[in-house]
C-alpha cells in the first residue's frame, strides 16, 4: 500500500494545525476555513452552534441525492499545552524528521518525517485530508454520498456532537455508516469505555479546631464518599468479568481533583471533589453512579442533625458512553478494506463513537497516529501515517460498495 502523501493534503494539515482550537478558544476560524473551501466547490453546510455562539459543528453532504451515505467525522478541539516542555511551538506544524533513532548496533536509523504541533494526531491531519480530497468525493461514481461532521468540544465532554446529531436528524439526514478519524494507527476500532465524570460539593458546618462536636467537617464527609469511589474500583478489579483486548480490561474508578479547607485550626465547612468512571462496554456507569448517590444519602441524615443545611450536591461534567461495535459490521469491513488491515483494536481512549452508534449508526473508529502522541508535548504524526490516511480516504471515495 505505497503511497506518498500529496503536498495538498500536508498543507491542509499544516494549515488546521497552526489553528489554536484549544476547547477554552473558539473553533470559528477551522470551521469558517472548512466552510468557505466546501462553498467553493458549491457544497452548502448546516453549521449549528454553542450557545455562546463562539464555537460551531460543520455538516456537509458531498454527494447529495445519493440514496446512501457515510459519515467521515472529526473534533475540531484540542487539548492545552500549557506547562508541558515542548521542542517545537504547539502550534508550528513543523515538518521534522528528528530525533534520530540509534538502533541497537549503533547506526542511525532512518525516522519516518512527522509533521508536529497541538492536533496533529488528535485529530486534525485526519479532517484536513478529508477536507482536501473533497473533490474526489464530488466526483465519485460510488453509490454512496459522504457526510463531513466535524465537532467542537469532544475533548470536555462530547458536547458539540449532540448538536450536530440533533440537527442532522431534523434535517432527515440518515447515514448509514459512519467513520470516525481518531488516531488508531489506521487500525479499525470496534469498542472503547465510556467515561462518566462528576463533581460533588460537601457543605458542612465550620468551627473551631477546638469545637468538633459543634461543626459538620466537610473534607471528612467527602473522604466517606472516596473512599466508597475507591471501594468501588477495587471491586471492579477484583470481581468484575474481563473483557480482553483492553489495556485494562476492567471498568475503573478514581478520583482526579479535591479541594478543601481554609486553615489547620478551621473545622472546613466546604468540600469540592471530581471522580470519573471509565466502563467497559458490558458494564452499566449509570448504576454505577446510582451506588454513589446512594451511599451518600446513608450518610447525609447525620450531618444534617448537625447542621440541616449540610450535605452532598452532584453535578455532571461529562458523560460519554462507551462504544462496542463488531468486527462484522460492513462499516469495519469496509474500513479493513480501505486501510489493508485484517484485524481490529480497542482503544482504552473515548471518543464520539458511542453517540453516533446509539444515534442508530454503525460506526467505527479508524484514523492516523497514535493515542501515545496526543496531549504529549511535541504531539506529532508520521507522514506515512497520512499517506495510509489520504490511500484510505481516496479508496472511501471509489467504494463501490459499503462491507
Amino acid at each position: 500500500m505505497s503511497h506518498i502523501l500529496s503536498s495538498r493534503s500536508l498543507s491542509f494539515a499544516q494549515t488546521l494545525v497552526r489553528m489554536n482550537t484549544v476547547s477554552a478558544h473558539s473553533n470559528l476560524e477551522l470551521i469558517d476555513f472548512v466552510r468557505d473551501h466546501l462553498a467553493g466547490l458549491g457544497v452548502r453546510s448546516r453549521i449549528t452552534r454553542s450557545a455562546d455562539r463562539r464555537k460551531a459543528n460543520l455538516f456537509a453532504t458531498l454527494g447529495a441525492g445519493k440514496p446512501a451515505g457515510v459519515i467521515v467525522s472529526g473534533h475540531t478541539d484540542t487539548v492545552p499545552w500549557d506547562g508541558q516542555e515542548w521542542s517545537v511551538d504547539p502550534l508550528s506544524a513543523s515538518v521534522q524528521a528528528w530525533p534520530e533513532a540509534v538502533g541497537q548496533d549503533g547506526e542511525i536509523e532512518r525516522v519516518e518525517p512527522r509533521l508536529y504541533g497541538r492536533g496533529s494526531a488528535d485529530m486534525k491531519s485526519f479532517i484536513a485530508i478529508a477536507v482536501a480530497n473533497a473533490e474526489l468525493f464530488l466526483e465519485s461514481a460510488s453509490p454512496f454520498a459522504v457526510h463531513f461532521a466535524f465537532s467542537y468540544d469532544e475533548e470536555v465532554g462530547c458536547f458539540g456532537v449532540r448538536e450536530l446529531i440533533a440537527d442532522m436528524k431534523d434535517a432527515n439526514v440518515k447515514p448509514v455508516a459512519c467513520i470516525i478519524g481518531e488516531p488508531t494507527l489506521m487500525v479499525p476500532a470496534i469498542a472503547h469505555k465510556g467515561v462518566y465524570r462528576y463533581r460533588c460539593c460537601v457543605r458542612g458546618k465550620e468551627a473551631h479546631s477546638s469545637l468538633t462536636p459543634q461543626s459538620v467537617n466537610a473534607i471528612e464527609m467527602a473522604a466517606r464518599v472516596i473512599g466508597k469511589v475507591r471501594d468501588m474500583a477495587e471491586g471492579f478489579e477484583q470481581n468484575e468479568a474481563r473483557y480482553e483486548g483492553f489495556d485494562v480490561p476492567f471498568s475503573t474508578a478514581s478520583v482526579g481533583q479535591f479541594q478543601g479547607g481554609i486553615a489547620d485550626n478551621v473545622v472546613p465547612r466546604d468540600a469540592e471533589f471530581r471522580y470519573e468512571f471509565r466502563n467497559l462496554p458490558t458494564a452499566d456507569a449509570v448504576a454505577m453512579q446510582k451506588e454513589v448517590l446512594a451511599y451518600a444519602s446513608r450518610v447525609e441524615p447525620a450531618m444534617k442533625r448537625v447542621a440541616p443545611e449540610a450535605g452532598f450536591k452532584f453535578e455532571t461534567i461529562c458523560e460519554i458512553p462507551s462504544f462496542l461495535g463488531s468486527a462484522t459490521d460492513p462499516v469495519t469491513r469496509l474500513a479493513q478494506r480501505l486501510s489493508g488491515e485484517s484485524g481490529v483494536t480497542q482503544v482504552a481512549f473515548g471518543t464520539e463513537a458511542g453517540l453516533f452508534k446509539n444515534a442508530g449508526i454503525p460506526t467505527v473508529v479508524c484514523g492516523p497516529g497514535s493515542i501515545q502522541q496526543a496531549h504529549q508535548p511535541d504531539e506529532y504524526v508520521t507522514l506515512e501515517q497520512l499517506a495510509r490516511c489520504e490511500l484510505f480516504l481516496q479508496g472511501l471515495a471509489s467504494a463501490p460498495q459499503i462491507g
